[in-house]
């Protein structure tokens, strides 16, 4: 194909749909692409979020919600159990619903699809981008003024751009997920299993999806995966805490946990979401922080494509809004996230400790965090600034 799009971008997660709808409503032609044979489909992600966060940049939809959380339960390594009622509301998605709605928001808007296209590389000729894609089993080479790699931690885009994608084994989550039934739990509470024994350099998690389903999953530091990989840690949780529970889907993939990348744009060229490493360090949620980061990335591919000049000095208004509104608190979750990866057994069994002699109302988020770091002062501004 000869035709010329203004953006084209790689990956309908939703870093990509945002990015898409947000350059097709600013007049673009936009073409967005996904590897996939289906939208939303296979499901590599826990599917917990903020409520609060994401009313701030899509209007919800009760059919994404297949459980509202109001709370969640710690597990420290000794079996120790600290409720936490939260002050906002928290939901596990239907990210399958979630994300074909989302992609259906940039079709609406004005944005192609195509599915099934498999990006195999990109070059650039007299100041326009080339894509050779794999579509439906035939390539195409297609052009554009502008790329936005939405493709994942494993970004083949910001490779193939110069951008500097290596992330340390440290930085990386190496997780494994299984959705099962039969979770006898209360389904408004997310359960978090801290210990070196059961998820060393992170944490497991169970976020119930109602009906007795939940997601079980379990990120390990990937210094930390060499010895041992992430699925035995999670077959060993599930034989020992849930033995009656079926497994319905199985998922492993990667989470980036690091510092703001030092450049996310080159000349026609943007990442946004994962591709990025723009999820939260400690948490390695990236939900929100994709949708917020591909909604500026697609304004300014739009703008700069009207304007003519895709340079990444005139593209560099993205990461200048990034950082705004979400860098600078990545950068001080990051900062946290090193120092409490490093805590032993005993400092978490000391942190339950005291939030167990606190009163149920004062168990914040905030002051589980103050807790976590009352021997390390020099953070405390930085948790303050974050969750405040």
């Amino acid at each position: 194909m000869n035709d010329l799009y203004d953006v084209i971008v790689a990956g309908a997660g939703p870093a990509g749909s945002l990015a898409a709808r947000a350059a097709a409503r600013s007049g673009s032609r936009v073409l967005l692409l996904e590897k996939d044979r289906e939208i939303g489909v296979p499901v590599r992600c826990a599917e917990g979020v903020g409520a609060k966060g994401l009313s701030t940049v899509v209007e919800i939809d009760p059919r994404w919600i297949d459980q509202e959380i109001t709370g969640v339960v710690f597990h420290s390594p000794s079996g120790l159990e600290v409720k936490v009622e939260s002050a906002e509301i928290g939901y596990v998605l239907n990210r399958k619903r979630f994300d074909a709605d989302l992609a259906h928001y940039a079709a609406k808007a004005g944005a192609d699809i195509w599915t099934r296209a498999y990006v195999s590389g990109l070059h650039e000729t007299e100041g326009v981008r080339e894509l050779r894609v794999l579509h439906l089993g035939r390539e195409r080479l297609l052009r554009t003024r502008v790329v936005i790699g939405a493709d994942g931690i494993e970004s083949r885009i910001g490779r193939w751009a110069g951008l500097e994608t290596h992330l340390a084994m440290k930085d990386v989550e190496t997780c494994a997920q299984v959705t099962a039934s039969g979770i006898d739990i209360d389904p408004a509470y997310c359960h978090f299993y801290f210990s070196s024994e059961t998820a060393p350099g992170g944490y497991l998690w169970i976020f119930p999806k109602g009906g007795g389903i939940a997601n079980v999953g379990l990120g390990i530091s990937g210094d930390r995966a060499q010895a041992r990989p992430p699925m035995d840690y999670l077959r060993e949780f599930m034989k020992t805490r849930l033995p009656g529970a079926a497994v319905l889907t199985t998922v492993a993939g990667g989470v980036p946990c690091a510092p703001p990348m030092k450049n996310l744009v080159s000349d026609g060229v943007m990442l946004a979401g994962d591709a990025a490493h723009q999820s939260n360090p400690i948490s390695g949620g990236g939900i929100v922080n994709a949708m917020i980061a591909g909604e500026i990335a697609g304004e300014v591919a739009a703008a700069a494509a009207a304007k003519g000049d895709v340079s990444a000095k005139n593209l560099s208004a993205y990461p200048r809004r990034w950082q705004h509104s979400e860098g600078g608190k990545q950068r001080m979750f990051y900062r946290i996230k090193e120092f409490i990866y490093k805590m032993t057994d005993q400092d978490l069994d000391r942190t339950a400790e005291m939030l167990l002699d606190m009163p149920l109302e004062k168990r914040t988020l905030l002051n589980i965090f103050k807790s976590a770091i009352i021997h390390k002062p020099s953070l405390l501004l930085d948790v303050v600034k974050v969750f405040t």
